[in-house]
């Protein structure tokens, strides 16, 4: 069934494809929602690799290190981090136990562990399974089980509705990295505004660049701004394409589930 929707005065009549067909459809209801919740459109960017090195891999947490046979390369920045998997959480058998930075883990703090994120990294955390968040500060090193992505305190996983269950998917997204949360534990700069920054959502990752630049062009074609950003996996490079969501991460939270909705079933949010 053909379907109406009116955009900026302008009615446009589209007709539903399968899915896989059904780019343009999405990117205009998408650009819809976010005009409508109050995103910002900025310049467009080309297509860009992987931020610097921000951190000086001097620190000890920041070295490699081997669990049960398997070596762990901490990453040099949290920048744009964002992954998906298991969480669990550790409580009352390691309170007071010294951490991986040499903080005491008090399982009443909203911290989480996590194997290669710098330590200090901020990170929203959301239960997939009913949609609650929380933020957490990583500051140990974990888990050490296969599938499961961090381990968060007692308070954290409780305020997620995880403690029952001991285990819930989740998603994560680093929202401001080592350096920033250092310079404000010295003094010299305030607390970072976890709430207000960059904020993009991830809508497809190809190994093909030509896939990519189609994909990102539907976009900035109506209006809005989209970036290809390239990483390099074991075998091949992706090329990842970010729509700007807005400088407000609950207007940038809003778009993600807008997208999810309308097809994009492996959008999520990154942080810039």
């Amino acid at each position: 069934m053909p379907h109406t929707l009116t955009f900026r005065q302008t009615t446009l009549r589209v007709v539903r494809k399968p899915l896989a067909n059904r780019f343009s459809y999405s990117a205009i209801v998408f650009l819809t929602v976010l005009l409508l919740l109050g995103g910002c459109s900025k310049s467009n960017y080309p297509v860009s690799s992987p931020g610097a090195n921000t951190n000086s891999g001097n620190e000890p947490t920041q070295r490699p290190y081997t669990i049960k046979n398997i070596t762990y390369y901490p990453i040099p920045h949290a920048h744009g981090f964002t992954e998906r998997g298991v969480a669990s959480w550790y409580g009352k058998k390691f309170h007071g136990r010294t951490t991986s930075n040499g903080e005491r883990y008090d399982m009443y703090a909203m911290t989480a562990a996590h194997k290669t994120l710098p330590m200090g990294t901020m990170l929203l955390v959301k239960n997939l399974e009913n949609g609650k968040e929380t933020i957490v500060r990583v500051n140990d090193r974990g888990p050490f089980v296969r599938g499961r992505i961090i381990d968060l305190s007692y308070t954290a996983a409780n305020k997620l509705d995880i403690v029952q269950h001991g285990l819930a998917k989740v998603q994560i997204v680093a929202l401001a990295d080592t350096t920033q949360l250092a310079a404000s534990a010295s003094g010299k700069k305030p607390l970072p505004d976890l709430y207000h920054g960059e904020f993009y959502v991830q809508i497809g990752s190809f190994s093909r660049r030509d896939n990519a630049l189609r994909l990102m062009k539907r976009f900035t074609d109506a209006g809005h701004s989209a970036l290809i950003k390239t990483h390099q996996g074991l075998d091949r490079i992706y090329y990842r394409v970010h729509v700007y969501a807005g400088n407000e991460l609950s207007i940038a939270k809003r778009a993600e589930a807008a997208l999810i909705q309308h097809g994009y079933n492996g959008a999520f949010l990154v942080a810039r």
